[in-house]
C-alpha cells in the first residue's frame, strides 16, 4: 500500500509540474519510472532486448500449460500474451504493444522493475545477495523477477486479491535447513511457495494459466500447507486434492 501511494503521489507531482521522465519519442504520452522505457511500438516480427523486457511482463498471460519464451522474438505466442494482458486491463486487445500497453506496464512496475504488488524481499527471505544457490546470484534474482510478474498476472486474474509468499529463493544452506529437495527450484530463484487466501487449491488451479510449469499442492507429499509454483524445464503438476 505504501509503495502504491508513493507512486500515485509521484504521478500527481509530475502532472502538476509537467515533468515527463524517460519517455522515448515514439512511446506516446505515458511516462516511465527509472526501471525501463520502451521507445518504439512492438508487434509480430519485432526483435530485440525491448521485446525480451516485454515478454518478462506478459509471460503470465498465457493458456493452460503454455510457457512464453524470453527470446526477444515477437512471435505469435508473444502477440497472444499481449492480447490477453490488454484485455485483462481493459485495453484494445490487438496484440500490438504501443503507448497504451506500455503506459499500463509503467503503472504496474516499481523503479526496480518489480511489479507493484511484489518485492525482491518477498522472494528472498534467505540472504541479501542471492548467492549460494544452483545458479549465479544475478540469474537467481532475474528468475525471481520473472516469477513476480507471473504472480502479478495471477493476482489480477483472481480479482486483485493479495497473494502471500512463504518462501522464494534459497541458497543451498537455506534449502538444507528447511529440508528442501536437493533439486529444488528454490535454488534457482524461480519458485515461490504460496499460502493463505485464496485457498491453496484455487492457487494451484489458477497457476496453470499463468506460465508456471511446476505446480505442487495439497495431496502432494509435504505440500498440504502451501502451493508451490515454479518454472521447471521439465513440467510437472501434482495437487491431487485439487484435481491436478
Amino acid at each position: 500500500m505504501f509503495r502504491r501511494m508513493s507512486r500515485l503521489l509521484l504521478s500527481l507531482v509530475m502532472l502538476m509540474t509537467g515533468a515527463v521522465v524517460g519517455v522515448g519519442a515514439t512511446a506516446g504520452a505515458a511516462h516511465a519510472d527509472s526501471c525501463y522505457t520502451w521507445n518504439r511500438t512492438l508487434s509480430q516480427g519485432s526483435s530485440g532486448s525491448d521485446v525480451t523486457q516485454l515478454q518478462i511482463r506478459v509471460a503470465g498471460w498465457v493458456t493452460s500449460g503454455e510457457r512464453l519464451s524470453y527470446d526477444g522474438q515477437y512471435g505469435a505466442r508473444t502477440a497472444a500474451a499481449v492480447r490477453k494482458f490488454q484485455a485483462a486491463y481493459g485495453l484494445s486487445a490487438d496484440g500490438v504493444a504501443g503507448p497504451a500497453t506500455f503506459s499500463k506496464i509503467y503503472a504496474l512496475q516499481d523503479a526496480d522493475c518489480t511489479p507493484v504488488h511484489f518485492s525482491y524481499a518477498e522472494l528472498n527471505k534467505c540472504n541479501s545477495d542471492w548467492s549460494g544457490g544452483a545458479v549465479s546470484a544475478a540469474t537467481a534474482k532475474a528468475n525471481a523477477l520473472k516469477t513476480m510478474w507471473k504472480l502479478e498476472a495471477m493476482r489480477h486474474a483472481l480479482g486483485d486479491v493479495p497473494i502471500n509468499i512463504s518462501s522464494g529463493f534459497r541458497s543451498r544452506a537455506c534449502n538444507n535447513a528447511v529440508g528442501g529437495s536437493a533439486t529444488s527450484r528454490h535454488l534457482y530463484g524461480d519458485a515461490a511457495d504460496l499460502v493463505g487466501s485464496p485457498s491453496l487449491c484455487r492457487l494451484a488451479q489458477q497457476s496453470r494459466t499463468h506460465g508456471f510449469s511446476e505446480i505442487l499442492g495439497p495431496g502432494y507429499p509435504g505440500h498440504n500447507d502451501h502451493t508451490h509454483v515454479a518454472f521447471d524445464p521439465s513440467p510437472y503438476w501434482s495437487a491431487p486434492t485439487c484435481g491436478i
